[in-house]
């Protein structure tokens, strides 16, 4: 059965950096483009990044770019989100997700793990 599960989700000032992870298993993960959402209260759920399936292109909403970073390691079924320069607007809850391509219908979502930067 596909699993997705997050980890490396804390509580940040502003300025400050985490690392999400997602450990896929169950699916052949290298098969699958992944990405990142999140969802903040009373907000709709928004894309972060996404990254094809061997890492070659990547993708990242407007609000992100130049902070944050998605990368993959095939061999350790993993993918990460690197963020940096993290903002009060980047609170939520943020999920990996994966698809057969960057274009398709969404397969299978994890549970999510919460980053809060706050003062």
């Amino acid at each position: 059965q596909a699993q997705l599960v997050e980890s490396g989700g804390a509580l940040v000032q502003p300025g400050g950096s985490l690392r999400l992870s997602c450990a896929a298993s169950g699916f052949t993960f290298s098969n699958y483009a992944m990405s990142w959402y999140r969802q903040a209260p009373g907000k709709e759920r928004e894309m972060v990044a996404t990254i094809t399936s061997a890492g070659g292109s990547r993708n990242y909403a407007d609000s992100v770019k130049g902070r944050f970073t998605i990368s993959r390691d095939n061999a350790k079924n993993t993918l990460y989100l690197q963020m940096n320069s993290l903002k009060p607007e980047d609170t939520a809850v943020y999920y990996c997700n994966a698809r057969r391509s960057t274009i398709g219908p969404i397969r299978y979502w994890g549970q999510g793990t919460q980053v809060t930067v706050s003062s």
